[in-house]
């Protein structure tokens, strides 16, 4: 993989999206897909179980490879298009974010570590796509 990415959206959207083979970001904007290439790690970060609602799920819903291709505009419905982009998702099990908090590095001995969440895509090192492989019981390759 070239780079390792963590994207955060609701597990509710993190299943459709596993489901259907796809990704996508920051309610289905294109520019921030355009930042990812083909052959690059992305792991889900899910706050919550469901979109606007405050049950603390806090944990890593997918993992996968992102498939050849640019971002494309799916339909959800009702004129709704958001830009997506195609990912084989591996085998694994959602995890919580907790006990990993001091050992990845974007999240170690930070007290506001959910702050960088709120961009909704950012890269993470190859160590911690493989410590969130791990803990999801996830054989993912990496660069290093």
């Amino acid at each position: 993989m070239s780079a390792c990415w963590v994207a955060v959206a609701s597990a509710e959207h993190v299943r459709r999206g596993r489901r259907d083979g796809f990704m996508q970001v920051n309610h289905g904007k294109a520019a921030p897909l355009r930042r990812i290439k083909p052959g690059d790690g992305i792991v889900y970060y899910s706050p919550t179980t469901i979109l606007g609602e405050k049950d603390g799920l806090q944990a890593f819903t997918a993992i996968g490879t992102v498939r050849e291709g640019e971002p494309y505009q799916g339909d959800m419905g009702s004129g709704f298009t958001p830009f997506r982009r195609d990912v084989d998702w591996a085998l694994a099990e959602e995890a919580s974010i907790k006990p990993l908090l001091q050992q990845l590095a974007f999240t170690a001995g930070k007290s506001n570590w959910g702050y960088q969440l709120r961009l909704g895509l950012f890269e993470i090192t190859d160590r911690d796509f493989r410590l969130i492989a791990d803990a999801m019981g996830a054989g993912m390759e990496t660069a290093s």
